[in-house]
């Protein structure tokens, strides 16, 4: 397998030995996290740059860490102090950023399919951190390797996704990853963001979400996206979380070893209340740790790292 020059654009371009040999690597990363001096000189020599034109906190800090994990220089980039506020478009800026002579660039974009754009433009190899709501593949492959940690397997896993599913491209990277690898998906919201037309991807949607918990082997919340929706889809968020909201009562449903897991940020109240946030079956944490050696992974090997492996 190639990965020297390769762009991580979409998980829907991954085959399963692809995805199984990224979870791989970054068990092998993992392992460096562990030692008292967090740091290897897999990548010394090579710059990444963080391109965000967007908020983020786990994303963007998760690379940064993981880069310098692996002594690259990283060099973070804000939309917000760049030329972009004068009118410069994001093909000039990568251009600009390009001639500087990068070795990966990290885009976070607020409009699906940048990364692809600039994967036709740009010689570098480009990892998307989340384009419009198409993917967010770093996430899926973050949330893969948490499920896999906690249950050894996601084959046969029913896996119930429940929130803002039309605005949500962690769902989409999750549809694509979890479908590969044989988990039986159920998705849950209400009508007008978790359309029925959904189940073309090959999965269960319902309105229902004592349906959709009933049995399942992990519960995702996902987080209501106020900026992404351009009207009311619900009455009310008090509404939403009576119907949709995940609690005990509802939690019970599933399975006994059932986990909770969250991409985050966690509305508190809205899609899950306090108690089962911070409850002893949350891995949402485990989530946050998994995207630095996951990250650690992607970084290595697009940098040609697989070399030195084999």
């Amino acid at each position: 397998m190639e990965w020297r020059r390769k762009h991580v654009l979409g998980l829907s371009d991954f085959s399963i030995e692809e995805i199984e040999f990224v979870l791989d690597t970054a068990k092998s990363m993992e392992e460096i996290l562990t030692r008292d001096i967090k740091k290897v000189p897999a990548l010394r020599g090579k710059t990444v740059l963080n391109l965000f034109f967007e908020p983020s906190t786990r994303t963007r800090t998760s690379f940064e860490i993981a880069g310098k994990r692996l002594s690259a220089d990283v060099v973070n980039f804000g939309s917000a102090t760049s030329s972009v506020t004068k009118g410069e478009t994001l093909l000039d800026t990568a251009r600009n950023i390009n001639a500087m002579k990068p070795n990966i660039i990290v885009l976070r974009h607020p409009a699906s399919g940048s990364p692809h754009f600039l994967a036709r433009h740009l010689c570098c190899s480009i990892i998307n951190a989340g384009d419009g709501m198409n993917e967010h593949p770093s996430q899926g492959l973050l949330d893969l390797y948490a499920m896999m940690k906690v249950k050894q397997k996601v084959y046969g896993l029913n896996i119930a996704i429940i929130g803002d599913i039309i605005h949500s491209r962690v769902v989409r990277s999750n549809l694509h990853s979890l479908g590969k690898m044989g988990a039986k998906v159920r998705l849950c919201g209400p009508p007008t963001l978790a359309p029925k037309e959904m189940e073309r991807s090959g999965v269960m949607v319902t309105w229902d979400i004592r349906e959709a918990v009933k049995d399942a082997d992990i519960v995702m919340m996902l987080r209501i996206q106020m900026e992404r929706q351009k009207s009311a889809y619900f009455p009310s968020l008090r509404e939403y979380s009576r119907c949709f909201g995940l609690n005990r009562a509802v939690f019970s449903l599933a399975r006994e070893d059932a986990v909770i897991m969250h991409p985050g940020p966690i509305n508190r109240g809205v899609e899950i209340s306090d108690d089962l946030a911070d409850c002893d079956r949350s891995i949402v944490l485990d989530q946050v740790e998994a995207g630095v050696p996951v990250r650690m992974a992607l970084l290595y090997l697009l940098a040609g790292g697989q070399d030195a492996a084999h």
